[in-house]
């Protein structure tokens, strides 16, 4: 195989040399690739990802803990919007890991949610990789510059808000009403129930979303009515 992308990866992206170019090939290597090429390829990246994780999580707590003085659930919630799916995924994306990624043919074909979460696993087996063969202070360099970088973002959208309490500060600065939940459908049996939920601020519907509790559903319809306010 043609070990140049890789090579040119960790040098021009990542700012390193790596030891162990293998090593960061696995971390692009999905399950579905080893499973379609099994007489050449064994490893894919399922055990980086769980070290980078781990990596991931303690270098974004130490950075919390280290530089803010908040309570822990205040802590919990920045640290949850910095590492979740779409933040980490959305890194991956940015920094060029799509092309580097090995998957099978059906996967290449996957949904955009799909390929997101194969993105976001990917940037965590990377960390892994980088934290294998280059050490701590590599991967934590890494995730400072494209995780921790974000936070300010973070903070000034509200996006690490429950997206109720995000919705209720939004709209009782912007129109000085309570946004109002009302079950708009029920559908299904009782063991298997969808329910769709609007959100009416002064009477008008401003977002609606379905799932399978009232809970769920309110949490949709917030996050809908949270994309209509960030566009108004």
């Amino acid at each position: 195989m043609d070990y140049t992308p890789y090579h040119n990866f960790a040098t021009n992206t990542l700012g390193v040399s790596f030891k162990d170019i293998e090593i960061l090939i696995t971390a692009f290597t999905h399950r579905s690739y080893v499973n379609e090429h099994k007489k050449t390829v064994s490893v894919h990246n399922e055990r980086l990802e769980f070290l980078g994780d781990a990596v991931l999580e303690l270098v974004v707590t130490k950075y919390l803990y280290c530089n803010f003085p908040d309570p822990e659930g205040i802590l919990t919630n920045w640290r949850s919007a910095l590492v979740r799916t779409e933040s980490i995924g959305a890194a991956a994306a940015k920094h060029g890991y799509e092309p580097l990624l090995r998957l099978s043919r059906g996967e290449k074909r996957g949904s955009d949610r799909a390929r997101e979460q194969i993105l976001a696993n990917s940037f965590e087996a990377v960390i892994g990789a980088l934290y294998l063969d280059q050490g701590y202070d590599a991967a934590e360099k890494w995730i400072t510059a494209t995780i921790l970088s974000t936070f300010q973002d973070i903070l000034t959208s509200g996006s690490w808000m429950d997206p109720k309490s995000h919705l209720q500060e939004v709209v009782q600065s912007r129109e000085g009403f309570t946004p109002v939940y009302k079950v708009l459908e029920e559908i299904g049996p009782d063991h298997d129930k969808m329910f769709t939920v609007g959100i009416f601020v002064n009477n008008v519907l401003r977002g609606s979303g379905t799932g399978p509790s009232k809970q769920a559903g309110q949490q949709k319809a917030a996050e809908a009515a949270l994309a209509y306010y960030a566009q108004a």
